[in-house]
């Protein structure tokens, strides 16, 4: 790579390239998802992330996307975890291109990211993840995320992980 990534927030115009990056993204990670339709935050991508309480970020290099990443509100779907009383964003949807990984891209998306959560009060940033993507728990560790349950489920074995924001 002879240039650095830029990394900016979505715009209105961009929202169908981007919407077609991340569906693509998370058809070849979770093939069996494909079927389930479109996710809520994608299907409302332009209320969730551009005028809700989310953020979604891009890197392009030469006009192209090769990496994208967002946070949303958490909707408290896992009754073990409480965050009850905190201000709680999701890290959602982190892909980046094969052919741009290994070079440091993803952690500055989530340091881009994880700098717009205290102009929202943004207390924990939580996500989950799955042994069987390669690289992902260690990858989150080293941004800080620690581990704080891990579902029981013989396939997902669903990884609960959180990173409390310093204010």
């Amino acid at each position: 790579m002879n240039h650095r990534p830029s990394i900016h927030g979505v715009t209105v115009a961009e929202i169908p390239e981007v919407l077609a990056f991340v569906l693509q993204a998370r058809a070849e990670l979770y093939p069996k998802l494909s079927a389930a339709g479109m996710p809520a935050d994608l299907g409302h991508f332009e209320a969730t992330y551009l005028h809700g309480d989310g953020r979604f970020l891009l890197a392009r290099q030469a006009g192209r996307i090769v990496g994208a990443i967002g946070y949303l509100p958490y909707d408290a779907r896992f009754p073990q975890l409480d965050y009850q009383g905190l201000n709680v964003v999701e890290v959602v949807r982190l892909f980046v291109l094969p052919e741009f990984r290994r070079v440091g891209l993803a952690a500055e998306l989530y340091a881009a990211l994880a700098a717009l959560a205290p102009a929202q009060g943004v207390q924990v940033m939580y996500l989950h993840t799955h042994p069987f993507l390669p690289g992902a728990i260690d990858f989150w560790t080293r941004q800080g995320f620690e581990i704080v349950d891990v579902e029981t489920d013989p396939v997902w074995q669903t990884t609960h992980m959180h990173r409390r924001c310093i204010s």
